[in-house]
């Protein structure tokens, strides 16, 4: 039998990748001040999510899930929050023409501030310190000071991710999201990019689209989904504590929810099946994702779908593949071809982004963008030649005009990294390169369609 969970319950088991805080009894202090803060998010929108992803699940559907790769109190402003948002609104935009499907949009955003790190400590010029875990944790000076984990860091914390989502709801829910201002979406300097260009053609069809709609009656009065669009939030589950502290009981269903996301994902460090992580996730009725990287073997992720999704509800997990592009044609098939036969209702969705990463020769980590668009189409790939959906793609992107990942159509150098490299963590597509990505994820689902409408065609 399953032991009873509950929100306390993963304090018993192993636990990886958590800071040790020199003040135990200032974390506890501000734990209990977070468990009477109210709730980020609330239970009914996470089950909307839920239903939705249950539509990527079936190939009704495709998910979009991007943003920063870590959050930071120093880049916190008005202008990055819009300037993320709308460009994933103008890939929602390009995905929806080319599947013609519907687009459920997820953002790591208002909560995506801690990061696993692959060594406690590192070391400059022959001075080793601990580890930046992210602005959550530690701050990123390389300085004894910034490096001891401040519990104070989890209360700015939460109410950064309450001023962003605040935001958030406005521009989806407040005529920002309406298609009418599809061109006014194109941020300056994309806009003179051959990917602006060719934005900017799809913007004018739209626009036509939407203007004969208008005269057949169906307006943004009349049809509220023109003017609004559902947008949610997501971040990896690193921090226990936190997540505890805003974990409540719902009060229509009795269940418990994390309250600090719609969505919360497990890494691949700490997916270990009698882990902490998995203890806790396994209660909470968000849906949930796990990063699958080219170390998960198929029994224990047949292990792990039964553990977190016992019901088999589509909609309730998400697995992202992690491989890399020279890796995911070999590794993911037999993922992919176990959890068919497995029956599990899952949403498959690609992230390209992790499995990338290099050292430049000017010292930068970076991400090659065509490594990445590989990726991406070998997932595409095995998908198509196991006869199964290609649910979604899970990347890190910003709206801020960085140069962090090479290559592009704008054609990124290594010797331009240092021009715009501001991340805190890893590298980032700017707004260039989610857009060009956009595109090909639309030739791929476009190809998938046609091929899926031929073979019903045959069929009959």
């Amino acid at each position: 039998m399953t032991a009873k969970w509950s929100p306390e319950s993963w304090r018993g088991k192993p636990i990886s990748q958590v800071p040790e805080y020199p003040d135990a009894g200032k974390l506890l202090s501000v734990e209990e001040r977070l468990r009477s803060f109210p709730p980020l998010v609330f239970a009914g929108e996470a089950r909307r999510l839920t239903e939705a992803l249950g539509d990527v699940a079936e190939g009704k559907a495709f998910l979009l899930q991007g943003g920063d790769c870590a959050e930071s109190f120093a880049e916190f402003s008005a202008n990055n929050i819009r300037d993320t948002f709308r460009v994933l609104l103008q890939m929602a935009v390009v995905l929806t023409f080319g599947a013609a499907l519907p687009v459920v949009k997820v953002g790591r955003m208002a909560g995506q501030f801690a990061k696993p790190r692959s060594a406690p400590t590192e070391t400059i010029n022959g001075v080793e310190l601990p580890s930046y875990r992210g602005d959550i944790i530690n701050g990123i000076d390389f300085t004894t000071e910034a490096r001891v984990p401040d519990p104070e860091r989890l209360v700015q914390s939460y109410n950064q991710s309450a001023a962003t989502l605040n935001l958030l709801r406005a521009f989806a829910q407040g005529g920002f999201a309406d298609l009418h201002k599809v061109h006014r979406w194109n941020l300056d300097f994309v806009a003179d990019s051959p990917l602006g260009h060719r934005y900017k053609e799809l913007a004018d069809r739209l626009s036509e689209t939407l203007d004969f709609m208008a005269a057949c009656g169906i307006t943004s009065e009349t049809v509220p989904q023109i003017r609004e669009t559902d947008f949610f939030t997501s971040h990896e589950a690193l921090l226990l504590n936190y997540e505890q502290a805003l974990t409540r009981v719902d009060s229509l269903t009795g269940k418990w929810y994390g309250c600090s996301a719609h969505m919360l994902w497990i890494g691949d460090r700490t997916r270990q099946p009698d882990s902490a992580h998995i203890e806790y996730m396994r209660g909470v009725n968000n849906p949930i994702g796990m990063k699958c990287g080219p170390s998960m073997d198929p029994d224990e992720l047949l292990r792990l779908i039964d553990i977190l999704n016992p019901q088999n509800i589509p909609g309730r997990l998400t697995l992202i593949v992690r491989m890399g592009h020279d890796k995911v044609e070999q590794k993911f098939p037999p993922l992919l071809r176990a959890v068919q036969r497995h029956g599990a209702k899952v949403v498959w969705s690609c992230d390209p982004m992790h499995g990338n990463t290099i050292k430049s020769s000017t010292g930068y980590k970076t991400r090659p963008f065509d490594r990445i668009l590989a990726e991406v189409r070998g997932f595409f790939a095995v998908h198509a030649a196991e006869g199964t959906h290609a649910g979604g793609v899970h990347f890190e992107m910003t709206g801020q005009d960085v140069t962090e990942c090479i290559g592009g159509a704008k054609a990124v150098t290594e010797d331009a990294l240092a021009d715009r490299y501001h991340t805190h963590c890893d590298p980032r597509l700017n707004a260039s390169q989610a857009l060009e990505l956009a595109f090909l994820i639309a030739e791929q689902l476009k190809a998938e369609r046609l091929s899926h409408g031929n073979k019903i065609a045959e069929a009959s």
